[in-house]
């Protein structure tokens, strides 16, 4: 039996590190809003908790022939749970000591079903985009032909002045954690680091570092799904096409895998990613066992190749390490027999889950830019 949460904020909590943090108004609301997206890929008899019981079942009623028959709860239904937790699983979006800490005080019972503080201390430094590219990126890209991809952690602005003077002043700053582009500024001229110096420095004293990437000429965005159980064994799920604006998600395909395979095919090696693939697998088990189950999500991008034709695969853009929209796309897959589905998520008055159906080409969808 599990209890979903979908707490959308996670990344801006893990950036907080406070066990009481209230999140900004748009990601309160749009957990608010949104809590019933468990019920996509929950099974039945599951729980999910909401905000607000009456406001879920109305807005799981508009998907309904793609929800399972899960039982909303609210925090004062927590309560209840307690003869349940020797079976229980939480299965939040992400795991965070804020989210802990908001559990415990609906019902100390629930301790038991949680990660401990050390856990969590040690899921968050792996969520990090440092640890993505000092742990990942650069033994992905060193073990085929092929790949590109370099990022490097800066903790004084002058090893930032010179991450961008030495990538020309074409690079990209991130945050070591942020959420939905909102940590990441682009530099493609000298006069536009000398206006986001201020925010790097801020960042720098606020998270005690920052990334710093060269400025690749993207095709095309897309992602690998993965999960991983209890003993370290990480499973492939499926891939991910999405657009994303300002370095946010817009929008997903929900297709096939076959289907996914093919359009991705036009600009990516699929040999060469089966083999990222598992090499992705066989280095994070051993860092995740015993630390972290659930889901998990990486965002790569093809690039274009500076010297002529054809294209090069970063291997990892992003660690998401926890679930993902390329995740809820997964769980709204069309069989062989169904038309492609586009998924976004817009906000009208409030947030609203939109899922259409399209026999639309890929590249008619604004998901892939080739």
């Amino acid at each position: 039996m599990r209890l979903h949460i979908f707490n959308p904020e996670h990344d801006i909590a893990l950036a907080a590190n406070l066990k009481r943090f209230t999140a900004p108004h748009a990601g309160r609301q749009m957990r608010a809003d949104l809590g019933f997206l468990p019920a996509l890929w929950a099974d039945d008899g599951d729980f999910v908790l909401v905000d607000d019981v009456a406001a879920a079942l109305e807005s799981v009623r508009h998907v309904r022939k793609y929800a399972h028959d899960v039982a909303f709860v609210s925090l004062a239904d927590l309560k209840g749970l307690t003869p349940f937790v020797d079976d229980l699983i939480i299965d939040p979006w992400g795991w965070d000591i804020t989210l802990k800490d908001q559990l415990l005080r609906a019902n100390g019972a629930l301790a038991g079903c949680m990660p401990s503080d050390e856990v969590l201390s040690t899921v968050r430094q792996m969520s990090s985009r440092r640890f993505a590219a000092s742990e990942l990126l650069p033994v992905l890209v060193n073990s085929h032909n092929g790949l590109v991809g370099e990022s490097c952690y800066c903790d004084t602005m002058e090893s930032v002045s010179d991450a961008v003077e030495r990538y020309g002043c074409q690079a990209v700053l991130k945050s070591p954690w942020s959420s939905s582009g909102r940590g990441v500024r682009y530099v493609r001229t000298p006069d536009d680091y000398a206006r986001l110096s201020g925010w790097a420095a801020n960042i720098v004293r606020q998270q005690g570092g920052i990334m710093v990437e060269p400025l690749y000429a993207k095709v095309c965005d897309f992602g690998m799904e993965f999960c991983v159980n209890k003993d370290g064994v990480v499973s492939y799920r499926g891939l991910s096409l999405f657009a994303t604006s300002g370095g946010a998600y817009t929008g997903g395909l929900c297709a096939t895998e076959k289907d996914k395979r093919e359009m991705l095919s036009r600009c990516v090696d699929m040999q060469l990613l089966n083999k990222v693939c598992d090499d992705i697998r066989s280095i994070l088990a051993p860092q995740f066992k015993g630390v972290y189950a659930g889901a998990f999500g990486i965002d790569m991008m093809a690039v274009a190749r500076k010297e002529g034709e054809g294209f090069l695969l970063h291997p990892c853009v992003e660690l998401n390490l926890r679930r993902t929209m390329g995740h809820v796309a997964l769980a709204l897959t069309p069989s062989p027999f169904e038309a492609r589905r586009i998924m976004n998520v817009y906000y009208a008055d409030k947030y609203r889950l939109r899922i259409k159906t399209t026999t639309d080409n890929l590249l008619n969808t604004g998901l892939c830019y080739m």
